[in-house]
């Protein structure tokens, strides 16, 4: 039985409020794994994000030019401790930092090679 790699990991944070996942076995699912995910999510935030594993013979996501962002969707503080967590194992291409015109943005390529753009409008203490 092959076992479903973790997708991305969610540093504990407030910006989300609950954590769901359901698996092949729970969903009564034959195609994949059991304990692949069926569905799941991170809810009750300003943002939600959802996913699955893919099942069967379908094939897994792969992109080049896609970039996830991520603006004003938390506290900067929150924004620079995701930004921070995504760098770990990945690569920051411009770091997060106060930009001319007020924002301030940065972007970054996490483990996974998935690319984000994270930022956020006013200061620290906003």
């Amino acid at each position: 039985m092959s076992t479903a790699a973790p997708t991305i990991q969610v540093p504990q944070t407030k910006a989300f409020r609950a954590v769901e996942l359901h698996t092949f076995q729970e969903f009564n699912r034959t195609d994949g794994p059991v304990d692949a995910i069926a569905r799941g999510g991170l809810t009750g935030g300003r943002v939600a994000l959802s996913g699955a594993d893919v099942s069967g013979d379908a094939r897994p996501f792969r992109s080049e030019g896609l970039m996830l962002a991520l603006l004003g969707t938390a506290d900067p503080s929150t924004l620079r401790t995701w930004f921070s967590r995504l760098s770990e194992g990945g690569v920051v291409v411009d770091a997060l930092q106060k930009r001319p015109w007020g924002a301030s943005d940065g972007q970054v390529i996490d483990r996974y090679g998935v690319h984000w753009l994270i930022g956020f409008e006013g200061d620290e203490s906003d």
